[in-house]
C-alpha cells in the first residue's frame, strides 16, 4: 500500500472530527500556520524541492517553459483575495471591481480579474462560488477579457479530502455526488458527497484543474502564498502542470513542492511580516521574472489590503468573507498605477 493511500484515513478522521465537533479555525499565522497536508505525498521527480536556502541567490534563471504561462498586460487588472465560501460578499466585490452587472453577468469587457485562491471553506456558498467563477470565465473571454482564479491551499486540501473547515451547509450542497465517493470515503458521515465531488478525477476537482497555480499577467505575478527562489529552480510551469494533472486524476499524488510548508500555496514569507531577508528573496524572484510586483492572499490583513517590501508585494486577503468580517476591497492595476478599491 502506498504512503498516500495508507494516510487517507487520517484525512477522513479529520473530517469526521469536524462533523461531530464543528471545529473552526482561521488563516492567521499564529493559529493556522502552514503545515504538512493531511494526506502525505511522495515527491514527483520533476517537482522535487531542494532544501530552503537562508539567503537569496545572487541570480536566478527562469526555465524556458515558464514563459508560456505569462500573458500580456491588459489595460486594467483587478485582483481579489480570499472568498471563503461567502457568495454574497463575492458578488459585492465583483460589482466593486466593475466586473459584473446587477444580475451578476459579466460587464467588464476587456477587464482581467484575478482571484488568488481560497474560494472554498468557512462559508456555505463555496459550490456557488466555483460555479460562478466558471461561468464568468466563459463570459469574460467571450467579451475579450478574462477571469483567472488561482488555486489556494483550501482548494488543494479539499482535493486531499481534508474537510476540517467545511461548513454543514457547504457539505450538504454536494450531497448529489455521494454515490461517486471513493472507496475510502464511503463511510464518511456527512461528507460523502463532498468527497465524491472533490476527489482527484471527480467533477469539482476537474473544475479546479481549470484554475492555474499562479497567474503571471504583464509585470505582476499573482499567487496564493508566494513564489520563492527555489520554485524558479523547480519550474513554475512544471508545478502548475503537475498540480492540474493530479486534480484531473492523471497523477497518483500531488507534487511535493506545491504541497510543502513553503510551497506556493502555503508560504507566508511575504504575506505575514516580511523583513529584509524576505524582501531580498522577493526582489530576486521579481528580477528573474522581469516583474514589478507579487500579489498574494492567504494571510488576513487587519484593516484591509496592505503592501510591503517597498510595494513589491501587495497583500490582498482583506478577510472579506463574513467569517472574518473584513472590508470589501480589491486591488486595481493599470500600468504603474496601483490602488485599492473600497466599497
Amino acid at each position: 500500500m502506498s504512503r498516500a493511500r495508507s494516510a487517507l484515513p487520517l484525512a477522513l478522521a479529520a473530517a469526521v472530527a469536524w462533523a461531530s465537533l464543528a471545529l473552526g479555525g482561521c488563516d492567521d499565522p499564529a493559529k493556522n500556520a502552514p503545515r504538512a497536508p493531511a494526506t502525505p505525498v511522495a515527491p514527483a521527480p520533476s517537482a522535487e524541492a531542494p532544501a530552503p536556502s537562508a539567503k537569496a541567490p545572487a541570480s536566478l534563471t527562469v526555465q524556458t517553459d515558464d514563459w508560456s504561462i505569462k500573458r500580456p498586460a491588459p489595460s486594467r487588472v483587478v485582483a481579489i483575495g480570499d472568498l471563503h465560501g461567502d457568495i454574497e460578499r463575492t458578488k459585492r466585490v465583483l460589482r466593486l471591481a466593475g466586473a459584473v452587472d446587477a444580475n451578476i453577468n459579466w460587464s467588464g469587457g476587456a477587464l482581467v480579474v484575478v482571484q488568488t485562491g481560497d474560494q472554498v471553506d468557512r462559508g456555505d456558498g463555496d459550490r456557488e462560488i466555483i460555479d460562478l467563477i466558471e461561468r464568468l470565465r466563459r463570459e469574460a473571454r467571450a467579451a475579450g477579457g478574462d477571469f483567472i482564479a488561482t488555486l489556494g491551499n483550501h482548494e488543494l486540501m479539499n482535493a486531499q479530502l481534508d474537510f476540517r473547515y467545511v461548513t454543514k451547509g457547504a457539505a450538504l450542497s454536494f450531497d448529489e455526488f455521494a454515490a461517486e465517493a471513493p472507496d475510502g470515503a464511503k463511510g464518511l458521515l456527512g461528507m460523502r458527497g463532498r468527497a465524491g465531488a472533490f476527489a482527484p478525477g471527480h467533477a469539482y476537482a476537474k473544475k479546479l484543474a481549470e484554475q492555474p497555480l499562479l497567474a503571471w499577467v504583464g509585470d505582476s505575478v499573482f499567487v496564493h502564498g508566494g513564489i520563492l527562489p527555489k520554485h524558479l529552480g523547480i519550474g513554475l510551469h512544471n508545478m502548475d502542470r503537475e498540480t492540474r494533472e493530479w486534480l484531473r486524476g492523471e497523477r497518483p499524488e500531488a507534487p511535493r513542492a506545491v504541497m510543502a510548508e513553503d510551497g506556493p500555496v502555503w508560504t507566508r514569507l511575504y504575506s505575514a511580516a516580511p523583513g529584509p531577508r524576505e524582501c531580498k528573496m522577493l526582489e530576486s524572484v521579481l528580477d528573474a521574472l522581469g516583474a514589478k510586483r507579487m500579489v498574494v492572499g492567504h494571510t488576513v490583513q487587519a484593516g484591509g489590503i496592505t503592501e510591503a517590501c517597498g510595494g513589491k508585494v501587495r497583500r490582498i486577503d482583506c478577510g472579506l468573507s463574513a467569517f472574518y468580517g473584513g472590508p470589501i476591497q480589491a486591488l486595481e492595476i493599470q500600468g504603474d498605477d496601483v490602488k485599492v478599491l473600497k466599497e
